[in-house]
């Protein structure tokens, strides 16, 4: 018996192998969830299809969420596939390059509304649409990263929206909670993803992070997959409204040092 027996989750944001939409893709499989999976731009179809084939996964549809009618086409397709489903998992965000490597007080007006609409409003439309098809409760999944707290250079217009994205996850839990459908953000530390490539000084960055988090490691897909696991199923059955940092310890830090810089204050 796996903790997901039974249960439906349909998956959007799925890009590669390395994605961490992938990680939690895999653990709520591997728990026994029937899997299906949404895709953004046709350029994926032949990574994403060879994924969900590797896991059985028969429902693999492409759908723009920033398009109100291929939002309403792929949930009218669920509910036919599935009946009714347990699991949304919203791993959607983008920003323009030019917007993720200069300064954010140059971010452009246009740049500004794709990174929110993209990365914090998609969540709104997609809750919109799965609401009612968690006719037995649910469990509403984002991610979202430290630089919507605390200045993480280069993060720029991309740490508004996921600021956004964070706040929505408190109204929607507030407002659905009522139908027993939880909705939680997960805040993962940084990985080599797609997504993560398009980050001016992104290894930089890598490398500072385990140098300075308390566990002295990055995260790893598996790490994102499990906790998404425990909140999507019953185990997380309390949970709702939060923002739960998977990131080695790295958020609790108040001011954060490398090896060298700690041997410099005699800490270690």
């Amino acid at each position: 018996m796996g903790l997901m027996d039974g249960k439906n989750a349909l998956i959007f944001g799925v890009a590669n192998n390395k994605s961490l939409a992938w990680g939690i893709t895999q653990a709520l499989h591997e728990a026994g969830a029937n899997i299906g999976l949404s895709y953004a731009i046709p350029q994926l179809e032949k990574r994403v299809f060879p994924l969900a084939e590797s896991i059985g996964c028969t429902f693999v549809e492409r759908a723009d969420a920033n398009n109100d009618d291929e939002l309403d086409a792929v949930f009218a397709k669920a509910k036919e596939h599935f009946g009714r489903l347990d699991v949304l998992v919203h791993a959607i965000a983008y920003a323009t390059r030019e917007d993720l490597s200069g300064q954010y007080i140059d971010t452009s007006r246009e740049g500004f509304k794709i990174a929110l609409e993209t990365s914090a409003y998609s969540l709104v439309a997609l809750a919109k649409r799965a609401a009612p098809l968690m006719t037995n409760g649910g469990s509403i999944l984002t991610l979202t990263y430290y630089g919507a707290e605390k200045v993480m250079p280069r993060y720029n217009v991309m740490a508004v929206a996921k600021a956004a994205l964070e706040c929505s996850v408190r109204y929607l839990a507030y407002e659905l909670g009522p139908q027993n459908i939880r909705v939680n953000a997960i805040s993962a530390g940084p990985v080599k993803t797609l997504a993560a490539s398009g980050i001016a000084g992104f290894r930089t960055m890598l490398k500072f992070s385990e140098e300075a988090a308390p566990l002295r490691r990055l995260i790893t897909q598996e790490d994102v997959g499990n906790t998404a696991l425990w909140l999507a199923s019953d185990l997380g059955s309390a949970i709702t409204g939060e923002t739960i940092y998977v990131d080695a310890g790295y958020n609790i830090l108040g001011l954060t040092m490398t090896e060298e810089q700690r041997a410099q204050f005699n800490l270690e």
